[in-house]
Protein backbone atom coordinates (compact mmCIF):
# COMPACT_ATOMS: atom_id res chain seq x y z
CA UNK A 1 0.00 0.00 0.00
CA UNK A 2 2.93 2.41 0.95
CA UNK A 3 4.54 1.92 -2.34
CA UNK A 4 1.18 2.24 -4.51
CA UNK A 5 0.72 5.47 -2.69
CA UNK A 6 4.41 7.06 -3.14
CA UNK A 7 3.62 6.38 -7.19
CA UNK A 8 0.14 8.18 -6.59
CA UNK A 9 1.97 11.18 -4.81
CA UNK A 10 4.94 10.98 -7.90
CA UNK A 11 2.08 11.32 -10.11
CA UNK A 12 0.23 14.04 -8.42
CA UNK A 13 3.85 15.91 -8.80
CA UNK A 14 4.82 15.21 -12.06
CA UNK A 15 1.66 13.58 -14.41
CA UNK A 16 -1.28 15.52 -16.30
CA UNK A 17 -4.17 13.24 -17.85
CA UNK A 18 -2.64 14.43 -21.39
CA UNK A 19 1.17 12.94 -20.92
CA UNK A 20 2.40 10.08 -22.42
CA UNK A 21 3.57 7.29 -20.99
CA UNK A 22 7.38 8.13 -22.45
CA UNK A 23 6.63 11.39 -21.09
CA UNK A 24 5.61 10.32 -17.53
CA UNK A 25 9.01 8.85 -17.42
CA UNK A 26 10.81 10.90 -18.71
CA UNK A 27 9.35 13.45 -15.88
CA UNK A 28 10.89 10.85 -13.39
CA UNK A 29 14.42 10.42 -14.75
CA UNK A 30 14.77 14.34 -15.27
CA UNK A 31 13.41 15.23 -11.51
CA UNK A 32 15.53 11.93 -10.47
CA UNK A 33 18.46 13.44 -12.14
CA UNK A 34 17.78 16.67 -10.31
CA UNK A 35 17.47 15.34 -7.24
CA UNK A 36 20.92 13.71 -7.25
CA UNK A 37 22.87 17.05 -8.39
CA UNK A 38 21.29 19.19 -5.94
CA UNK A 39 22.65 15.99 -3.39
CA UNK A 40 26.12 16.31 -4.98
CA UNK A 41 26.52 19.58 -5.29
CA UNK A 42 25.34 20.34 -1.29
CA UNK A 43 27.74 17.74 -0.58
CA UNK A 44 30.95 18.79 -2.32
CA UNK A 45 30.44 22.14 -2.11
CA UNK A 46 31.44 22.47 1.70
CA UNK A 47 34.01 19.66 1.48
CA UNK A 48 37.89 19.77 1.69
CA UNK A 49 38.10 16.62 0.39
CA UNK A 50 36.37 14.20 -2.06
CA UNK A 51 37.90 10.92 -2.70
CA UNK A 52 37.24 7.63 -4.36
CA UNK A 53 38.17 4.56 -1.54
CA UNK A 54 37.96 1.20 -0.93
CA UNK A 55 36.94 -0.41 2.66
CA UNK A 56 39.76 -2.60 3.83
CA UNK A 57 38.50 -2.42 7.44
CA UNK A 58 35.47 -1.70 8.88
CA UNK A 59 34.92 -2.28 12.58
CA UNK A 60 32.23 -1.43 14.76
CA UNK A 61 31.94 1.39 17.33
CA UNK A 62 30.89 0.13 20.81
CA UNK A 63 27.73 1.83 21.28
CA UNK A 64 28.81 3.44 24.76
CA UNK A 65 31.73 5.01 22.27
CA UNK A 66 29.29 6.42 19.69
CA UNK A 67 27.48 9.36 21.08
CA UNK A 68 24.70 10.63 19.47
CA UNK A 69 23.96 7.62 17.24
CA UNK A 70 20.67 7.40 15.81
CA UNK A 71 18.85 4.40 16.73
CA UNK A 72 18.73 1.55 13.93
CA UNK A 73 22.15 2.87 12.62
CA UNK A 74 26.07 1.60 13.90
CA UNK A 75 28.92 3.35 13.82
CA UNK A 76 31.46 2.04 11.91
CA UNK A 77 35.89 2.63 12.06
CA UNK A 78 36.89 2.72 8.78
CA UNK A 79 40.21 2.02 7.44
CA UNK A 80 40.16 2.78 3.71
CA UNK A 81 42.77 2.60 0.71
CA UNK A 82 42.49 5.82 -1.16
CA UNK A 83 41.46 5.11 -5.56
CA UNK A 84 41.28 8.50 -6.64
CA UNK A 85 41.48 11.40 -5.14
CA UNK A 86 38.67 13.67 -6.96
CA UNK A 87 39.63 17.14 -5.14
CA UNK A 88 41.40 18.40 -2.25
CA UNK A 89 44.80 20.69 -2.22
CA UNK A 90 47.33 19.07 -0.61
CA UNK A 91 46.55 15.48 -1.59
CA UNK A 92 46.09 12.68 0.45
CA UNK A 93 47.88 9.40 1.95
CA UNK A 94 47.11 6.41 0.49
CA UNK A 95 45.36 4.72 3.55
CA UNK A 96 42.91 6.92 5.78
CA UNK A 97 40.61 6.31 8.71
CA UNK A 98 37.28 7.61 9.36
CA UNK A 99 33.99 6.99 10.98
CA UNK A 100 30.64 6.62 9.47
CA UNK A 101 26.86 5.82 10.73
CA UNK A 102 25.23 3.06 8.61
CA UNK A 103 21.47 1.70 9.11
CA UNK A 104 21.38 -1.51 10.41
CA UNK A 105 20.30 -4.68 7.86
CA UNK A 106 17.01 -6.10 8.40
CA UNK A 107 18.51 -8.92 10.66
CA UNK A 108 20.04 -5.65 12.91
CA UNK A 109 23.81 -6.40 11.95
CA UNK A 110 26.06 -4.19 10.68
CA UNK A 111 26.03 -4.17 6.83
CA UNK A 112 29.14 -5.93 5.49
CA UNK A 113 30.97 -3.57 3.71
CA UNK A 114 34.91 -4.57 3.52
CA UNK A 115 35.96 -4.49 0.13
CA UNK A 116 33.09 -1.88 -0.81
CA UNK A 117 34.32 1.46 -2.86
CA UNK A 118 32.60 4.58 -2.34
CA UNK A 119 32.93 8.05 -2.88
CA UNK A 120 33.26 10.29 0.76
CA UNK A 121 33.05 13.66 1.07
CA UNK A 122 35.11 14.71 3.85
CA UNK A 123 37.15 17.31 5.67
CA UNK A 124 40.90 16.64 7.33
CA UNK A 125 41.63 16.48 10.33
CA UNK A 126 44.79 19.19 11.56
CA UNK A 127 46.43 16.93 14.22
CA UNK A 128 46.09 13.86 11.86
CA UNK A 129 47.28 13.76 8.32
CA UNK A 130 45.59 10.24 7.31
CA UNK A 131 42.39 11.14 9.78
CA UNK A 132 39.31 12.73 7.70
CA UNK A 133 35.93 13.63 9.23
CA UNK A 134 32.99 13.14 6.69
CA UNK A 135 30.84 15.92 5.64
CA UNK A 136 27.16 14.97 7.22
CA UNK A 137 25.61 11.30 7.72
CA UNK A 138 25.11 10.65 3.69
CA UNK A 139 28.75 11.87 2.88
CA UNK A 140 29.98 8.33 1.84
CA UNK A 141 28.07 6.83 -1.00
CA UNK A 142 28.17 4.17 -3.30
CA UNK A 143 30.74 3.98 -5.76
CA UNK A 144 29.89 3.89 -9.17
CA UNK A 145 31.70 5.00 -12.74
CA UNK A 146 28.82 7.51 -13.74
CA UNK A 147 28.72 8.95 -10.01
CA UNK A 148 32.37 9.37 -10.06
CA UNK A 149 32.35 11.38 -13.49
CA UNK A 150 29.42 13.33 -12.05
CA UNK A 151 31.38 14.08 -9.08
CA UNK A 152 34.05 15.43 -11.42
CA UNK A 153 32.43 17.65 -13.47
CA UNK A 154 30.48 19.15 -10.15
CA UNK A 155 34.37 19.86 -8.60
CA UNK A 156 35.48 21.27 -11.81
CA UNK A 157 32.59 23.74 -12.11
CA UNK A 158 32.81 24.78 -8.04
CA UNK A 159 36.68 25.78 -8.56
CA UNK A 160 36.11 27.28 -12.21
CA UNK A 161 37.67 30.85 -11.88
CA UNK A 162 33.81 31.99 -13.05
CA UNK A 163 32.30 29.28 -11.46
CA UNK A 164 28.42 30.97 -10.15
CA UNK A 165 29.06 32.00 -6.57
CA UNK A 166 26.77 31.01 -3.50
CA UNK A 167 23.61 33.44 -3.02
CA UNK A 168 23.87 35.58 0.35
CA UNK A 169 19.96 37.49 -0.49
CA UNK A 170 18.31 39.50 -2.59
CA UNK A 171 19.85 43.06 -2.72
CA UNK A 172 16.83 45.26 -4.47
CA UNK A 173 13.46 44.13 -7.04
CA UNK A 174 11.76 46.85 -7.90
CA UNK A 175 9.37 46.97 -11.37
CA UNK A 176 9.30 49.57 -14.09
CA UNK A 177 5.86 49.64 -16.51
CA UNK A 178 6.39 50.52 -19.94
CA UNK A 179 4.54 53.03 -22.10
CA UNK A 180 1.87 50.20 -22.96
CA UNK A 181 -0.48 48.22 -21.19
CA UNK A 182 0.78 45.24 -19.43
CA UNK A 183 4.14 46.34 -20.58
CA UNK A 184 7.39 46.73 -18.21
CA UNK A 185 10.32 44.78 -16.89
CA UNK A 186 10.90 43.83 -13.17
CA UNK A 187 15.12 44.03 -12.07
CA UNK A 188 15.82 41.31 -9.36
CA UNK A 189 19.27 42.51 -7.81
CA UNK A 190 21.14 39.38 -5.56
CA UNK A 191 23.61 39.72 -3.11
CA UNK A 192 26.63 36.86 -3.46
CA UNK A 193 29.56 35.29 -1.17
CA UNK A 194 32.20 37.24 -3.21
CA UNK A 195 30.02 40.88 -4.13
CA UNK A 196 30.03 39.15 -7.19
CA UNK A 197 26.97 40.53 -9.27
CA UNK A 198 24.15 38.56 -10.11
CA UNK A 199 20.60 39.88 -11.66
CA UNK A 200 17.49 38.71 -13.17
CA UNK A 201 15.39 40.42 -15.63
CA UNK A 202 11.69 39.54 -16.24
CA UNK A 203 9.87 41.01 -19.48
CA UNK A 204 6.77 41.71 -19.89
CA UNK A 205 4.74 42.32 -23.30
CA UNK A 206 1.46 43.15 -24.16
CA UNK A 207 -0.46 39.64 -25.03
CA UNK A 208 2.59 37.43 -24.52
CA UNK A 209 3.80 35.87 -21.52
CA UNK A 210 6.91 36.86 -19.03
CA UNK A 211 9.88 35.83 -20.29
CA UNK A 212 12.87 35.84 -18.01
CA UNK A 213 16.83 35.70 -17.54
CA UNK A 214 19.77 36.06 -15.79
CA UNK A 215 23.03 38.10 -16.01
CA UNK A 216 26.35 37.63 -14.05
CA UNK A 217 27.71 41.13 -15.17
CA UNK A 218 27.31 44.48 -13.67
CA UNK A 219 25.55 45.52 -16.92
CA UNK A 220 22.38 43.63 -17.64
CA UNK A 221 22.89 41.64 -20.69
CA UNK A 222 20.63 41.71 -23.61
CA UNK A 223 21.65 37.97 -24.75
CA UNK A 224 21.56 36.85 -21.68
CA UNK A 225 19.42 33.28 -20.96
CA UNK A 226 17.98 30.89 -18.76
CA UNK A 227 20.32 28.38 -16.76
CA UNK A 228 19.73 25.20 -17.38
CA UNK A 229 18.26 22.46 -14.52
CA UNK A 230 21.44 20.47 -13.58
CA UNK A 231 24.06 23.08 -13.94
CA UNK A 232 25.65 25.14 -10.79
CA UNK A 233 24.41 28.22 -11.95
CA UNK A 234 20.95 26.43 -11.78
CA UNK A 235 21.73 25.47 -8.54
CA UNK A 236 22.50 28.34 -6.46
CA UNK A 237 19.01 29.70 -7.98
CA UNK A 238 16.77 27.20 -7.08
CA UNK A 239 18.22 26.43 -3.85
CA UNK A 240 19.74 29.65 -2.98
CA UNK A 241 16.57 31.90 -3.46
CA UNK A 242 14.09 32.44 -0.54
CA UNK A 243 10.73 31.36 -2.03
CA UNK A 244 8.96 34.57 -1.63
CA UNK A 245 10.57 37.83 -1.67
CA UNK A 246 11.33 40.13 1.25
CA UNK A 247 9.49 43.33 2.04
CA UNK A 248 12.35 45.21 2.73
CA UNK A 249 13.96 44.41 -0.52
CA UNK A 250 10.87 45.92 -2.71
CA UNK A 251 11.80 49.53 -4.33
CA UNK A 252 9.45 50.30 -6.82
CA UNK A 253 7.37 53.42 -7.09
CA UNK A 254 3.95 51.73 -6.04
CA UNK A 255 2.29 49.11 -4.26
CA UNK A 256 0.88 48.22 -7.72
CA UNK A 257 4.53 47.78 -9.35
CA UNK A 258 5.19 45.93 -5.73
CA UNK A 259 2.84 43.06 -6.84
CA UNK A 260 3.67 42.65 -10.08
CA UNK A 261 7.04 42.78 -9.00
CA UNK A 262 6.11 39.33 -6.96
CA UNK A 263 3.77 38.17 -9.15
CA UNK A 264 7.27 37.93 -11.63
CA UNK A 265 9.39 36.43 -8.99
CA UNK A 266 6.74 34.17 -8.55
CA UNK A 267 7.26 33.17 -11.92
CA UNK A 268 11.21 33.20 -11.78
CA UNK A 269 10.37 30.33 -8.62
CA UNK A 270 8.01 28.26 -10.52
CA UNK A 271 10.02 27.55 -13.93
CA UNK A 272 13.49 27.28 -11.93
CA UNK A 273 11.32 24.81 -9.87
CA UNK A 274 12.08 22.50 -6.64
CA UNK A 275 15.22 22.30 -4.84
CA UNK A 276 15.04 18.86 -3.27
Amino acid sequence: MKFAATLALLAGIFFSPNQSAAAQINAISVANQSNEYVRLVGLADGSEIIASIQVRKAIKVPLERAPGLVNGYVRLYIEADVLNLISGEGGLPGSIRYLVDLPLTAKGKAPKIKKQRFIIFANRNAQRANEVQLNGPDAQLTWSPSRENNIRSIARELLAVDSPPALTGIREVFHVPGNLEGEGETQIFLNTENNAPISISVIRRPGIKPSWAISLTEIVDAAATRPSRGTLLWYRLACGLPKTLPRDALYSANSSADNIAREDYALVMRELGPCR
